[in-house]
């Protein structure tokens, strides 16, 4: 079965620093695409970056230069830098990864971990 393991998170300054990491349960799955979202209160999930197995990425505009995304393939885990943090990216960030189940591909979520940005 496959779970999403997350940690990382909790209260930062604005202008300060977090990583979050994230984990397939088990390393004999295969991943392609795998990333993060945010939810923040009253508003709907969004991007915030991916990376696929072969390292391309994608950022939200909201989080370029700011945020990097990160990926070890041989553990199948992605880590999300996030610095020069604002109130703004307080939110429930939650990780992806599409995983193979011989012909197909399935999308599996994260339970969620909470960042919050606040003085």
């Amino acid at each position: 079965q496959v779970q999403l393991v997350e940690s990382g998170g909790g209260l930062a300054q604005p202008g300060g620093s977090l990583r979050l990491s994230c984990g397939v349960s088990e390393s004999k799955f295969i991943t392609s695409d795998m990333g993060w979202y945010r939810q923040a209160p009253g508003k709907q999930r969004e991007l915030v970056a991916v990376m696929s197995s072969g390292g391309s990425t994608v950022y939200a505009d909201s989080v370029k230069d700011r945020f990097t995304i990160s990926r070890d393939n041989s553990k199948n885990a992605i880590y999300l830098e996030m610095n020069s943090l604002k109130a703004d990216d307080t939110a429930v960030y939650y990780c992806k990864a599409v995983v193979r189940h011989g012909d197909v591909w399935r999308d599996y979520w994260g339970q969620g971990i909470q960042v919050t940005v606040s003085s």
